[in-house]
């Protein structure tokens, strides 16, 4: 940040102000709106339900809505951004995100609902990648780790804390204001952005992939739906199966296509960058692994031991404090000493031993020692996070960044995907609940071996990690006690570029 003074806007009659800070301030605002949405929303559910008298099968379609039409609308979001601009494309999905916020607390029915989640997911599915893709574009790779661990506060905590935020608004008011509270983030974002975020283009970013879209977003959509329907009505159902498969054969067409695309709107030649490679497959490992569990885990306070939704949410909380202080000391401390491949590996590790350390957990263990693994397992995510995630675009150019942040986008939330639908299938297949002594009680075995399964997957990825390359994300690592970071100039020009 002490370089940002350089950066400041001096366009007459605007107050000075460094752009790193202006798209740093509206890149979080939208990354708490869209990553708090989905578990705010989810403790509303039932509540939705019971409003609109439907089967609580059914009011699953607000989530999925949203979640297909995220999955469709992300890989337009970097051919987007370069063609209108990065401000305009932020500020108008933000727009249209706020919007549809509004819609869905005045809806009056439950299609009404799943028509405006899709609206909504729309504007959700350009945010983050077209904000991240400015950001990058911003800092230069040297000052990116900082940032990045800055900017893991809302990553860390939006998750953790719409559980909590969630079960007061629906308590103590109504469910339509688990959309409202997005109103006043948005708005904030949108004439904040207005005022200082600076506007440019980015060169030629060639005619709009059609094929490649429709391939890639149905595809994804399909993916997602099935992923997320298939713990809840089970695999063997016709329509998931028909989903999978379909999604399958789709994003096979994809990559079939866009490799022999002159501009492809999904860069997959992009994955022949050996450091951009393992980064992201060691990240979306991360996903599966650290998401799954986050999930598993309400379902073990929930289910297995009879949490309200409020007092799960603030027994998960841990994991989001870990994750903050994960973040924090790799950046100032562990990640000028040790690099990123042996912080990345040592924190999934991290999270790998302290996920099988929860499946000690049973009927009456100390709700503390399941807090503790929870803040250990988010510190390793934090670090694993803001290690690989600057080593992962340290060597994509300004030219390459959108395109770069919409796969990473793609995978992280197709991880996530996996990972809840993975354990979710894993607890259902060992059964939640069995009969002992003529009584069906909760079957914590279950969890046991699900927390086993997930841990075993991090241990993946940590070896995987081991391929990560120092020397070739060296730019991003600098140690400030004994050295400064290059000049504002070299700096400059990417800072033009948003």
């Amino acid at each position: 940040m002490k370089n940002g003074a350089s950066l400041a806007s001096t366009v007459p009659g605007r107050s000075r102000i460094s752009q790193k800070v202006a798209v740093g301030v509206v890149y979080v605002a939208v990354m708490v709106m869209t990553l708090m949405d989905v578990t705010i929303v989810n403790v509303a559910l039932p509540s939705i339900g019971r409003d609109f008298s439907v089967k609580p099968t059914s009011v699953g379609t607000v989530t999925i809505a949203y979640l297909v039409s995220l999955a469709v609308f992300i890989p337009a979001s970097g051919w987007l951004g370069d063609r209108f601009g990065g401000k305009r494309v932020l500020l108008c999905a933000t727009a249209v995100f706020t919007a549809a916020s509004a819609l869905c607390g005045a809806a009056t029915s439950l299609p009404q609902i799943a028509a405006f989640r899709i609206l909504q997911g729309a504007g959700g599915g350009m945010l983050v990648p077209v904000g991240m893709a400015m950001l990058y574009r911003v800092f230069p790779p040297e000052e990116r780790v900082r940032a990045i661990a800055f900017l893991t506060i809302p990553m860390a905590t939006a998750p953790a804390v719409g559980p909590i935020v969630g079960g007061l608004l629906v308590t103590e008011l109504s469910w339509p204001w688990v959309f409202y509270v997005n109103i006043p983030i948005g708005l904030a974002a949108l004439l904040f952005g207005v005022a200082f975020v600076e506007h440019s283009v980015q060169s030629k970013p060639g005619r709009f992939d059609l094929p490649g879209f429709l391939l890639a977003g149905v595809g994804l959509g399909l993916v997602m739906y099935g992923m997320s329907e298939g713990p809840n009505v089970g695999w063997s159902s016709v329509d998931v199966l028909a989903a999978v498969a379909s999604g399958i054969v789709l994003l096979a067409a994809m990559v079939v296509v866009e490799l022999r695309t002159h501009a492809p709107i999904v860069a997959l030649k992009l994955f022949e960058n050996r450091l951009f490679r393992y980064g992201n497959l060691v990240l979306l490992v991360v996903s599966i692994a650290g998401l799954g569990v986050t999930f598993i885990s309400v379902l073990y306070f929930q289910d297995g031991r009879g949490l309200s939704p409020l007092q799960s949410g603030l027994s998960s909380f841990p994991s989001a404090v870990g994750g903050l202080v994960g973040a924090q000391t790799c950046s100032r401390v562990l990640y000028p000493r040790l690099g990123p491949r042996r912080l990345t590996a040592a924190g999934i590790g991290d999270m790998a031993v302290s996920i099988a350390l929860m499946a000690m957990l049973g009927a009456h263990t100390s709700l503390w020692w399941a807090r503790v693994f929870l803040f250990v397992m988010g510190f390793g995510m934090g670090t694993a996070s803001v290690a690989g995630q600057a080593a992962t675009f340290a060597t994509i150019s300004a030219a390459d960044t959108s395109r770069a942040t919409t796969l990473f986008h793609a995978l992280r939330q197709l991880g996530g995907a996996i990972g809840v639908a993975l354990f979710t299938t894993c607890v259902v297949l060992v059964g939640a609940s069995h009969r002992v002594g003529g009584h069906v009680t909760v079957n914590f075995t279950a969890y046991r071996i699900t927390f086993l399964a997930a841990a075993a997957t991090g241990l993946c990825g940590a070896i995987v990690a081991l391929r990560i390359d120092d020397a070739a994300a060296a730019k991003t690592i600098v140690d400030r006690r004994r050295s400064q970071p290059p000049a504002a100039t070299s700096a400059t020009p990417a800072a033009v570029e948003l």
